[in-house]
């Protein structure tokens, strides 16, 4: 594209903005049944209908040939799915894996995601809010509440989610006001983590033309999903500037490590007539940790016990062996805390503006503008575990903002021919800066700040994305549509790495190189198009085929190290690309009594981007694995009878083999040996991971659950579900090592409700986890742990799982009116 081009486009989006940003526009004004789905229309008996925006046009969960998960408002409050980790708990093909360090996050869906050690990877499955593209796993760290509506897209996504999405997306909408006034108030208690929840809403017209939704939620967690059970720390430390060594002693570590949370949005909405919607949305997080790291566990160990600390067993248990810093090093590094403990501070905020207005020719223009920004503050024990005599001790000073506008037009005509046209532009800026005390090393001679501090990273990236997109739809025949869209992405990306300061014991043993600073100016194009062909033979079956393609930016691993034997391509990384096809039947049969979907897909990945982390040197680097290809059958059912009004029985049944196709030259996983594959290469040992599986891609996966809901006397009612999910075995780390893999496992959840007739007044019992299951989303090699590797001899680093939440038991009571 010309430059006089883009500068054109470019300005054409930012001139949107305005309208965006202060008239407002809601993110999804399309239809307001998207936001409610089912809720507001579902009979008693047989199955409602579900209105999904996954091609930006209101269209059934049955008649849209996406493979979808549709979750409506009742059936999030039912489920309590406040978060992007209780959403994949109920989800068996998606996976979360929270992580303390690097991107915050690993989601996967069908076996493809991201892993968490980098912080400069934008995730595989993107998390789109309101219509605005979110890439960052730090969004893990946000709460989702008082929520319409969410839409899971399985596979590639390149149309219609701002920028692409290789793995699939996950869309949610909060809710708007609506015709009549709306309160509510909710208190939960969680007897595990002593949790306790509040929630208030208050919503509904403020005139013929305005209305204004509230919403607001605060917790805070008095106790421990898994409790800490380290030892009090003594570290030894030597001086490099005199040669002296004096023992400093820590404090005891936290044993409850609790959380505090406060949310809230505000949203307007104006209507002054039936062609113009306005919607503008504000809102704030600021959550709040005593230990970022509180869900790692050292599960799997030379000998069963940790090799920093003989004491510390490994073993699969809800428990943690974390340690706090001495005083004198905490309250001296750089965003350290005054008493040593470890900590986690994430806040957010951000603007939503959209404007649809609805033209005489059946054309909708639609503008979303939005400005989100957060900061993330972390203090931790590096090494995960109480390790005397030499701790490792780091924090982190994260910030990220981004503004971005969409404008598109789409056409309703109903007749032969229908479009959708629209444009992106986007900026960003990531500014990381780091700290980290470890070796058992000060230096008295050192800058203020820096007394402690092995190594410090001071890294930033500025992003800008320009992109194109529009499908055409085209029905020749009655029952047939044929589908064709493309996406044209340009992306820039600038950055710079610059270590301030390193020990010098440390420079000089050639670990770090300060005082260098490195540059990377990448841009990157693509097309991605799509086709699908769908025939209706009657309005109860949908069947589709599709072509699919998607893609995702390079970048640059903001958090990686730089050492005498790096370079700035050890920082860079190409795109990642999807190419396949996807194809499905949808069905609604019985009067709409029984709904089965059976779905199959085949794609191949290319450049994948994964992170490695070398543990004994404690190095990041970012890898584009060379090809991988999923495949798999889905199949999912709802059944609700209309002779047993109030009873719905649901499952599914997926099948998914996801594997690297050619990777030879993959770094191998610590420890890793010659009779293991590992082999001698510069600059370090290699393996061949061709026809190994990918992280967090078990080949089976499954779900059946049941609810039914009556009536005991004239005004009140009770209701009561339970669900089970199932994942075969699946290794949870990206280079094949067999001492990370999670056996199979099942999980039940269930609850019962009881309610007044008009639902006023609800108290429920929600149990999550009831099985109380040990298992792991992500796993990583501990620090300073396993060695040896490519000769003979190696053993492997100790495995540390980013584990799920043990059983919870939530009481809640719920006042509506």
């Amino acid at each position: 594209m010309a430059i006089s081009h883009y500068k054109c486009v470019r300005n054409l989006l930012l001139a949107g903005t305005a309208a965006g940003l202060l008239a407002g526009i809601p993110a999804r004004a399309q239809n307001q049944s998207a936001a409610t789905g089912a809720e507001d229309n579902e009979p008693r008996g047989g199955i409602g209908e579900i209105v999904v925006m996954a091609r930006k046009r209101a269209e059934s969960t049955q008649d849209v040939p996406v493979a979808i998960t549709a979750v409506d408002a009742k059936t999030i409050e039912k489920y309590d799915l406040t978060s992007l980790e209780r959403l994949s708990a109920s989800t068996p093909q998606f996976s979360v894996g929270r992580a303390g360090t690097g991107s915050g996050a690993t989601l996967v869906l069908r076996g493809i995601g991201s892993n968490t050690t980098s912080i400069g990877l934008e995730q595989s499955v993107a998390v789109v809010v309101d219509s605005v593209y979110y890439g960052q796993g730090r969004t893990i760290n946000e709460g989702f509440f008082d929520l319409g509506q969410i839409e899971i897209l399985k596979g590639p996504q390149a149309l219609f989610f701002g920028k692409n999405a290789t793995a699939g997306v996950i869309s949610m909408a909060t809710k708007d006001p609506g015709d009549a006034p709306e309160f509510l108030a909710r208190v939960g208690y969680e007897a595990n983590a002593q949790q306790l929840t509040g929630e208030a809403i208050a919503s509904g017209p403020l005139s013929d033309t305005f209305g204004a939704r509230l919403a607001v939620r605060a917790s805070k967690q008095y106790g421990s999903l898994l409790p800490n059970r380290g030892a009090a720390e003594t570290w030894r430390l030597t001086d490099v500037a005199t040669g002296t060594t004096r023992f400093l002693n820590a404090p005891e570590p936290i044993r409850k490590q609790g959380t505090r949370d406060l949310l809230g949005r505000i949203t307007l909405v104006w209507k002054p007539d039936s062609r113009l919607t306005a919607n503008l949305k504000a809102s704030f997080n600021d959550a709040r940790s005593d230990n970022p790291l509180s869900n790692y566990v050292f599960y799997n160990c030379n000998g069963g016990q940790a090799q920093l600390n003989p004491n510390v067993p490994c073993e699969k248990k809800f428990r943690t062996y974390q340690a706090s810093a001495p005083l004198e090093v905490a309250q001296d590094i750089p965003n350290g805390n005054s008493d040593g403990s470890p900590g986690n501070t994430y806040k957010s905020w951000g603007v939503t503006g959209t404007v649809n207005y609805e033209l005489d020719s059946n054309i909708t223009l639609t503008n979303v503008a939005n400005y989100n920004w957060n900061r993330n503050i972390f203090r931790i024990d590096a090494n995960v575990i109480s390790a005397s005599p030499v701790g490792l001790y780091a924090t982190e000073n994260t910030s990220y903002h981004s503004f971005s506008d969409e404008l598109r037009a789409t056409s309703d005509f109903g007749g032969m021919f229908d479009f959708m046209v629209g444009g992106l532009y986007q900026t960003t800026k990531r500014d990381y800066l780091a700290w980290t005390a470890q070796a058992g090393l000060e230096n008295s001679d050192a800058p203020d700040g820096y007394r402690f501090v092995g190594n410090s990273k001071d890294s930033t990236t500025k992003g800008e994305t320009l992109a194109i997109f529009g499908q055409a739809i085209f029905r020749p025949i009655p029952k047939v549509e044929l589908a064709g869209g493309v996406r044209y992405t340009h992306e820039t990306k600038d950055s710079s790495f610059l270590q301030p300061y390193s020990n010098p014991a440390l420079v000089a043993l050639g670990v770090f190189s300060p005082g260098v600073t490195l540059t990377a100016n990448q841009t990157f194009d693509n097309w991605s198009p799509e086709f699908t062909v769908t025939w209706e033979p009657s309005d109860a079956v949908t069947v589709y085929a599709g072509y699919k393609s998607a893609y995702k930016s390079g970048g640059f691993s903001n958090s990686g190290i730089y050492g005498p034997l790096a370079s700035v391509d050890d920082f860079t990384f190409g795109p990642e690309t999807a190419r396949g096809f996807e194809g499905g039947i949808k069905t609604q049969l019985f009067d709409r009594q029984l709904r089965f979907n059976l779905g199959a897909f085949w794609y191949r990945y290319k450049d994948l981007q994964i992170d490695f982390f070398n543990s004994p040197v404690f190095a990041f680097t970012t890898y584009n694995a060379g090809s991988a290809i999923t495949k798999g059958i889905e199949s999912d059912f709802q059944f609700a009878p209309y002779a047993l009004p109030g009873f719905e029985l649901h499952g599914s049944l997926n099948y998914n083999k996801a594997a690297y196709d050619k990777y030879d030259g993959a770094p191998c996983w610590t420890g890793q040996t010659i009779a293991q594959g590992c082999y001698t290469t510069t600059p370090r040992p290699a393996q061949d991971l061709s026809g190994v599986e990918l992280a967090n891609a078990p080949k089976w996966t499954g779900a059946l659950g049941a609810s039914y809901e009556t009536h005991v006397s004239e005004n009140l009612k009770i209701g009561l579900s339970a669900d089970g999910r199932f994942k075969s075995g699946y290794l949870p780390t990206a280079f094949g090592n067999p001492y990370s893999r999670q056996k199979s496992y099942g999980v039940l959840d269930a609850q019962i409700r009881l309610s007044t007739k008009d639902d006023h007044l609800q108290f429920a019992i929600i149990g999550k986890n009831l099985t109380n299951t040990f298992y792991v989303n992500g796993a990583q090699d501990a620090p300073s742990s396993g060695g040896g590797t490519g000769t003979a001899g190696g053993f492997h680093a100790d495995q540390i799982g980013y584990v799920a939440d043990p059983r919870t038991v939530t009481a809640q009571i719920t006042f509506k009116y």
